[in-house]
């Protein structure tokens, strides 16, 4: 039967419970033991899938097209095992279920109520298809006293009475913060924070404390007291350099030994850490250094990119270089010439997006990597914009455009999908449909051409990888494009939707319809990006 890890937080938000999560899972698989991530989310929205990036952050899409919080990245990266739509569940969905069931007469002319119906379908959430796992770790988001977490915090208490006894396990996440002025550390918010974990009727068995600095024997010894938590419970949480450093910190600080003997697992398995040993070696020690531009429209807020980001450093750790990130704002480029800002970057990648925002600032970037042959990577829109950018300077197209910014577009280069075959399945899609769940999302096959470059990065022409786009380029401008030197050098099985482009007579230059950076790992990292920085590096010899 799998054993349950529930991970709370407290102090303040953004402590980083997902790395927490994902640390924890790759440490007990290091063990061999099989491990599946959950994420609750308390919002209402159904799905992150409407929301802005600058609220939210990326949204991260799944192999079986579900739209889910960026964590389920975080899971991904660190275990390896790729994360479905029942990883991650919403109070808008937990909503959505209990009162489609109520208008269905399922609950038998019962009054609907937060216990026992919502608190049930949490667990239901919690519980179902864990069969082939030994440890499920969830993660609830938000802060310990939120008041929308107050219906997840009552299902995982209830579950600590109905697993059998030793199957559940409650990790507390804090913050311990440094006083300047007193020259301390102060226990008392992470005090404060267990006081109201326990009021809820939840005792943590470990506390995970982040800190910036050492956190003192005195002070461990006063959260153990004053928090009723074992002493060799209380786990200082540092700060490192880069996230792939957590697994093996938190193994030197004794987590994960914790957590196991807090379930009576003694003697364990013992870890096997080579690998992550290995990626951080290549991250302390690397044998060169690029710079990539990422011209992209949500540049003020990190988390927008974060699995881009990731992919970026995982091709830097193949290299083993250091990956240097210069974020522009595409807009800017609308107002300047983009010379000053790229003559001197070795690469320039232009991200997915929405909207018409900063379109024309991409298009410019594109045109400058054509023309000065720098390594360009387009991802999504920055595929699209490279062909309007194709179709406007190559083809003398001179009206190119998108549908996304003019639905009357006359010259309709990239517009709106309306239908697509996924597996059997004719699916339809109309510009008046509800925003939410409507792109072409998760995973789909495409065919690369024998010959192309992009299926020598691979190493094979038949592929799979994610999408999330509701705008695709006309296939009808593709015999005119390809005149110009623009190769189609993937598509969907159909050869009906392209999915990849590249010009044969640039160093590299790749445009993607689909999302590769979300299949990205630190020890498997995306053949692309791996390309994509071994391109940069050799331009980095010659700028």
């Amino acid at each position: 039967m799998a054993r349950y890890i529930f991970i709370t937080g407290g102090v303040v938000s953004s402590l980083g419970k997902g790395i927490a999560a994902a640390a924890l899972g790759a440490l007990l698989q290091s063990r061999g033991y099989r491990v599946r991530l959950r994420k609750l989310d308390p919002y209402l929205n159904v799905d992150p899938g409407t929301m802005s990036p600058t609220q939210h952050g990326e949204v991260f899409v799944t192999d079986d097209g579900a739209e889910t919080d960026l964590d389920l990245g975080h899971y991904e990266r660190f275990t390896g095992r790729s994360a479905t739509k029942t990883d991650n569940i919403t109070t808008g969905r937990i909503y959505k279920n209990i009162l489609d069931k109520e208008r269905r007469g399922d609950y038998l002319g019962a009054t609907v109520q937060v216990i026992p119906h919502v608190t049930n379908e949490i667990k239901e959430f919690v519980l179902e298809g864990n069969d082939d796992f030994d440890f499920v770790l969830c993660e609830i988001g938000g802060t310990v006293g939120d008041i929308e977490a107050m219906p997840f915090m009552e299902a995982i208490r209830q579950l600590g009475n109905d697993l059998p006894r030793g199957n559940a396990v409650y990790v507390h996440l804090t913050l311990m913060p440094y006083i300047p002025a007193a020259g301390e550390l102060k226990t008392k918010p992470t005090q404060h924070s267990v006081k109201e974990l326990q009021a809820l009727g939840i005792h943590p068995d470990i506390l995970l404390v982040r800190s910036d600095r050492e956190i003192p024997e005195a002070e461990r010894r006063k959260l153990s007291l004053f928090c009723n938590v074992r002493s060799s419970a209380v786990i200082q949480a540092l700060d490192v350099s880069n996230i792939y450093d957590v697994p093996l910190a938190y193994h030197r600080e004794g987590l994960d030994d914790e957590v196991l003997h807090a379930f009576g697992i003694d003697p364990a398995p013992v870890p096997r850490m080579d690998a992550w040993k290995n990626v951080c070696e290549r991250i302390r020690t690397p044998e060169g250094e690029v710079t990539i531009a990422v011209v992209g429209k949500y540049t003020g807020l990190k988390d927008a990119y974060k699995s881009l980001i990731e992919a970026l450093h995982h091709g830097g750790i193949a290299n083993r270089v250091k990956v240097n990130l210069e974020w522009i704002e595409s807009e800017i480029f609308e107002k300047e010439d983009p010379s000053p800002y790229l003559e001197k970057v070795h690469g320039i990648l232009v991200p997915g997006g929405f909207g018409e925002r900063g379109s024309e600032g991409k298009i410019r970037a594109a045109r400058f990597a054509r023309t000065h042959k720098v390594p360009y990577f387009g991802i999504c829109f920055g595929m699209q914009m490279a062909v309007i950018e194709a179709a406007r300077d190559l083809a003398g197209i001179k009206d190119a455009s998108s549908t996304e910014f003019d639905r009357n577009a006359s010259e309709p280069v990239v517009g709106l999908m309306t239908e697509w075959v996924k597996g059997n399945t004719l699916e339809k899609r109309s510009d008046r449909d509800n925003l939410g769940g409507t792109m072409r999302l998760g995973a789909y096959k495409a065919h690369l051409g024998a010959e192309t470059k992009i299926a020598e990065i691979y190493g094979t022409t038949e592929i799979s990888e994610r999408h999330r786009h509701r705008y695709e380029v006309n296939a009808g401008y593709r015999e005119k494009l390809e005149s110009c030197g623009l190769v189609f050098s993937g598509t969907s099985p159909d050869g009906i939707l392209p999915e990849t482009i590249e010009y044969a007579d640039h160093p590299w230059f790749i445009g993607v319809q689909y999302h590769p950076e979300l299949k990205s790992r630190p020890l498997a990292p995306h053949p692309l990006f791996s390309s994509f920085i071994a391109a940069a590096l050799e331009q980095s010899r010659l700028v």
